[in-house]
């Protein structure tokens, strides 16, 4: 009687996880995560690592990237959990190939089963973008990058990163990742390099557009600049209200977030949302068996947040002050779902 009832407990169970499966199958969570200075603790001659090293400014030890490593492990590991978790997830401010390798080892993620794709990009902090995918719902096809090229020769900054892939069996994307150059210097002086970014997101989109009108592409990154800014509105001409998408357009979900005041990076006691996520037409039509965007959202834990001090509210960062916090990161991610 007992190993009867054995049995079927154990049919029931795989029937539920088969189930359980069939159903995370028909929901995609897509996120982007700034990082915040992911850089491993050897000296790289060729980038300016120097402030992370285990004699750097920093004090940049081994202990203290391995607890940098496990606090990241465990918002990527949260991320979507209840649907699935996190399907591909671009990244930024990282050192290397190496880093994220290391991540996708630790004890939450090892289980996973993440792949790694990475560019080494030219930028003289030495840090670059990426992306992490679940290698059991994510077949990589592809990679392409851009440089950013300006009028200032001596400017050099992040490449923007594009993978191809099938999702879950289905869906053939383009996924691109951004980290726009930052406004140190001024908004004045700045903006002509964020505008040029833009206009180069832009002209890659449009490059997949030409190959196919119903293209689906995902736009994601940190672009130090919010929804309604010049350059993501008018140079890379997004669209805030679903309504008025239409084929050719992006669709940038995050516009609305940001007028109801939500953001993910405090700037002078000022939410801002500089990490977005944006999608081209295709994935804005409803198509029997294939994705469509769903929802959007900061992705926020308390566990994520400094409890108490002048930076009380704030993301829980490594570094606050120049005082060590073992924190996450200064951004909150942002997270996309996807729904069949």
């Amino acid at each position: 009687m007992k190993k009867g009832v054995i049995i079927i407990t154990v049919i029931i169970n795989s029937l539920f996880f088969n189930l359980y499966a069939q159903q995370n199958q028909n929901v995609a969570i897509i996120g982007f995560y700034n990082l915040e200075n992911l850089f491993d603790t050897e000296d790289d001659p060729l980038k300016n690592d120097e402030e992370f090293l285990p004699n750097g400014a920093n004090q940049w030890t081994d202990e203290r990237y391995q607890t940098k490593l496990n606090t990241l492990s465990r918002v990527i590991a949260d991320m979507g959990k209840d649907q699935g978790g996190v399907v591909v997830l671009g990244v930024s401010e990282i050192e290397n190939r190496r880093v994220l390798e290391d991540l996708c080892a630790t004890k939450r993620l090892s289980p996973l089963n993440f792949g790694v794709a990475h560019h080494d990009s030219p930028d003289l902090r030495g840090v670059d973008v990426a992306f992490i995918y679940r290698k059991d719902r994510f077949e990589f096809l592809g990679e392409f990058w851009y440089p950013l090229i300006t009028e200032n020769p001596r400017f050099i900054t992040r490449d923007q990163y594009v993978i191809k892939g099938v999702l879950d069996k289905t869906d053939t994307m383009y996924f691109i990742v951004n980290h726009y150059p930052s406004k140190r210097g001024g908004e004045k002086r700045s903006a002509p390099y964020r505008i040029a970014a833009a206009n180069l997101t832009r002209h890659i989109v449009d490059s997949l557009y030409s190959i196919d009108p119903m293209a689906k592409v995902i736009i994601m990154g940190d672009f130090n600049d919010g929804p309604t800014s010049k350059c993501i509105v008018d140079n890379l001409k997004t669209i805030g209200k679903t309504a008025d998408v239409k084929p050719g357009c992006i669709f940038n979900p995050m516009w609305k977030m940001y007028k109801n005041g939500i953001g993910s990076y405090p700037y002078r006691d000022t939410w801002e949302l500089i990490d977005q996520i944006m999608l081209t037409y295709a994935l804005m039509t409803k198509t029997p068996n294939h994705y469509h965007y769903k929802s959007a959202e900061v992705f926020q834990q308390s566990y994520m947040v400094t409890p108490t001090g002048s930076y009380a509210g704030y993301p829980m960062r490594t570094y606050a002050g120049g005082v060590y916090q073992a924190g996450y990161s200064d951004h909150f991610p942002v997270l996309i779902t996807l729904q069949k």
